[in-house]
């Protein structure tokens, strides 16, 4: 059991800074250089994917917690 949590802490910690590097922060991220040509291409909206990004790091930062706290309890 704790090592499917850990496989799945590691799988969620990477998807995570995957969404947090993606969104766009003050100076724009990299989000607008990956993603800013294919939007402009495809008409999208970046404010649509930055709303997007951030629902799902809240989504993501919270399974992780979820899972941490598990592994502790599991470990001690």
């Amino acid at each position: 059991m704790v090592i499917v949590l850990q496989i799945i802490e590691a799988i969620l910690s990477i998807a995570l800074i995957a969404a947090v590097v993606l969104q766009s922060g003050k100076g724009g991220g990299l989000s607008g250089s990956i993603g800013g040509g294919a939007e402009s291409v495809l008409g999208g909206k970046k404010k649509g994917l930055d709303e997007y990004l951030s629902k799902v790091t809240m989504i993501l930062g919270a399974l992780f917690a979820i899972v941490t706290l598990s592994l502790v309890k599991l470990m001690s």
